[in-house]
């Protein structure tokens, strides 16, 4: 029995299904029924007679291919053969194979995989002598370079400054790794994930009869997630299809938010221009979110610079507004978030509660304050805080200051120190908890880098001193170390120490404190599948949740510092702010700490709300205010709508903090350390900053040349 196309399509996803000849480009919103509608328009051209090897369809993930030729097979009632389904890179493989003799293999090729890769810069390493230095980046963070500079199509150089500028002091070793690298798979007939695609466009590009060929044989091509493409897709996609063919090309230029991986938002903005006789189709009714989170949405969406107009609409026109919560501080907001799951899990299973935010290291507050109460959670997109090897660390040293008989602390801790393995810490500590003294200072009078940490460890425990100045001093210790063991992530893991401080200005004592931090769920709840979801917002793309709660909404962490100075990349936060909000079905929260803490005073700072935040209009959302005692109240907007929305009537102290004269993020020269990028303002006039050669300093403004 035919499928009625009319009743199980709405007139939009109708309209794609249908139009089956020429160059075809559709704008699926968010929650818009696009997996619904490729699966449908390939049962519609096989049941016009289409030939299922003409038909080419390229997903990001094989599972995405398989699963909806699968749901076309059950649409269809039958099996289907013939149809080439899959990733770009599986499908340039395939091609490659039967082509190789074209570009001159005429012994074919051999694929490999990451670990070949990564044999091939180990012998590089090896070969050009470049593993003395404990700081050289691992293999896997080389091989993360130059795949990055392949397929943002950039020079490796500019790679490095822009997101390896811990690593630069590496710079000509990368690059000299990269050559060999590059040489090595050219002699040995080698080709890696990267390479695929570019050796199929040197194919397509250099024999007229082979891109003829292709163009015959694939008639019809059909793209997924086409704002997720980088520039050689996109430009395999032209050559494929040429000018007139009949391609359809599926995405949401709103949900564009992979640029570091090198996805670009031009091949589906310029879609019309690549293909002039193009049609657009836009998917704007949505079946997952409530008509008051759309209206949110759009409105996000409606000051972006560059898009495709669109407006979300759904059938479902009840529900709450989205809620906007302005909390005291960074710190408050844990509380009030985990008071917000523990209401809304009266209503729903822990399972259909989502908290999103922009970095990893953000939900660090919040896992402690879950712990506190006993919520049970899973994360996505980082690690646990307590479960990152840093964290550990830093731990284990505290351990030893609360409790020298801690035999696993000793062992964690001490294990760092160069020449120092379990065995001799499994001495020290018996030699410790014996009295044997003389034999403790024979070990230690061995190793120097051990003597000194033991004895500015041995200092710590005489003072009664507070978590965090505690926690300030062991990171004092515990910073060569992390410098040597992690420089290839360094800012990364720095920044989940600030917050580890931050969080420590909390807590009066430090067995409190320590009993907080290594809270864990047992096993068996592990194994629950039931438990609130935390993650960061390019982990939730794809992803739903009945109620969705955005934390850190302020300036600086979302957007990023980075964005903030960056036009192209702020659109993207825009884009990523969107795609959390289109996560919700049911219930949207949004939280504003109006204070951070700072380290440096010891006291809280006013901050600025997110710009994404400022622009809401009052319509749109109900706000709520914490007041002294920690609870919410709703605050009247239509009162006091500048104060609450409009950056312009902030407060003078927030004025200050809205100013980005900071520099964070900025480059700077110091005539000792060399050039170095700046991480932190430290008032009235120093800077924390990260020099390649030297690590971390801070240094006096008159001693640095800013760029």
């Amino acid at each position: 029995m035919k499928i009625n196309y009319e009743q199980e399509l709405n007139p939009a996803q109708l309209k794609a299904v249908t139009t089956v000849n020429g160059p075809l480009l559709v704008i699926a919103g968010a929650g818009s029924g696009k997996t619904r509608t490729i699966v449908y328009r390939l049962a519609y051209l096989m049941e016009h007679g289409i030939d299922p090897s003409n038909i080419l369809l390229l997903t990001f993930t094989r599972k995405a291919a398989a699963e909806m030729l699968k749901r076309v097979e059950e649409l269809l009632g039958q099996d289907i053969i013939g149809i080439c389904g899959g990733t770009f890179h599986s499908f340039a493989f395939s091609m490659l194979k039967k082509f190789a003799n074209v570009l001159g293999w005429q012994e074919g090729f051999s694929i490999i995989d990451t670990s070949d890769a990564l044999e091939i810069i180990r012998q590089a390493k090896n070969e050009l002598n470049l593993t003395k230095d404990k700081k050289f980046p691992k293999h896997q963070t080389i091989y993360e370079i130059i795949s990055r500079s392949r397929n943002k199509e950039l020079p490796l150089e500019q790679i490095i400054k822009n997101q390896y500028y811990h690593l630069s002091l590496f710079t000509n070793d990368i690059l000299e790794i990269s050559n060999y690298y590059k040489n090595f798979k050219a002699k040995h007939f080698l080709v890696d994930y990267d390479d695929l695609l570019f050796f199929l466009e040197q194919l397509l590009n250099q024999d007229e009869n082979v891109r003829f060929l292709f163009q015959q044989k694939f008639q019809f091509v059909m793209v997924d997630e086409y704002q997720d493409t980088n520039k050689i897709q996109g430009r395999l996609i032209k050559l494929l299809a040429g000018d007139e063919g009949n391609v359809m090309a599926v995405g949401d230029d709103a949900q564009s938010i992979y640029a570091f991986r090198g996805a670009t938002i031009e091949n589906i903005l310029n879609f019309p221009k690549l293909f002039p006789n193009a049609q657009i189709i836009k998917l704007e009714q949505n079946y997952r979110s409530t008509q008051p989170i759309l209206s949110l949405a759009n409105h996000v969406l409606s000051l972006a610079k560059e898009k495709y107009p669109k407006k979300l609409f759904s059938s479902k026109d009840e529900g709450i507004k989205p809620e906007l919560y302005y909390t005291n501080s960074d710190f408050s907001q844990a509380q009030l978030v985990t008071k917000k799951i523990q209401e809304l899990s009266l209503k729903y299973p822990y399972r259909e509660i989502a908290v999103l935010f922009r970095a990893g290291y953000q939900s660090y507050a919040l896992e402690m304050e879950l712990g506190k109460v006993g919520l049970k959670f899973q994360k996505f997109g980082g690690q646990k805080f307590s479960e990152a090897a840093h964290i550990k660390d830093i731990i284990a040293f505290l351990r030893i200051v609360s409790n020298a008989s801690d035999v696993l602390a000793w062992t964690r801790a001490l294990s760092n120190i160069k020449g120092v393995g379990p065995k001799t810490c499994q001495k020290l500590y018996q030699y410790f908890i014996q009295g044997e003294t003389s034999k403790f200072k024979r070990i230690c009078a061995k190793n120097n880098a051990l003597k000194c940490i033991l004895e500015s460890l041995d200092e710590l425990r005489q003072k009664q001193l507070s978590p965090q100045t505690l926690l300030e001093e062991i990171i004092k210790i515990y910073t060569p170390i992390m410098e040597n063991k992690f420089m290839d992530d360094l800012p990364k893991r720095m920044a989940g120490v600030e917050q580890l401080i931050q969080i420590a200005s909390t807590y009066e004592h430090l067995e409190d404190f320590l009993a907080d931090l290594t809270l864990e769920p047992t096993n068996e709840e592990k194994r629950d599948d039931n438990r609130i979801v935390l993650s960061t917002i390019h982990s939730a793309k794809g992803l739903e949740w009945s109620c969705v709660l955005i934390i850190d909404l302020i300036e600086d962490k979302f957007p990023s510092k980075y964005a903030l100075e960056d036009p192209v990349a702020l659109e993207e936060e825009r884009r990523l702010f969107y795609v959390a909000c289109t996560r919700a079905k049911e219930y949207l929260a949004l939280f504003v700490p109006t204070t951070t803490y700072n380290k440096y005073f010891d006291s809280f700072e006013p901050v600025l709300p997110s710009p994404f935040i400022t622009e809401i209009k009052e319509t749109l959302v109900n706000v709520y205010k914490e007041n002294f005692f920690g609870d919410c109240n709703p605050y009247n907007t239509q009162k006091n709508e500048s104060e609450s929305l409009n950056p312009k009537t902030l407060s003078p102290a927030t004025k200050k903090t809205a100013v980005n004269n900071n520099r964070t993020g900025a480059y700077c020269s110091h005539k000792i350390f060399g050039q170095g990028k700046i991480i932190a303002h430290i008032p009235p006039n120093k800077y924390k900053v990260h020099f390649p050669k030297c690590g971390l300093k801070t240094v006096i403004k008159d001693f640095l040349e800013f760029e």
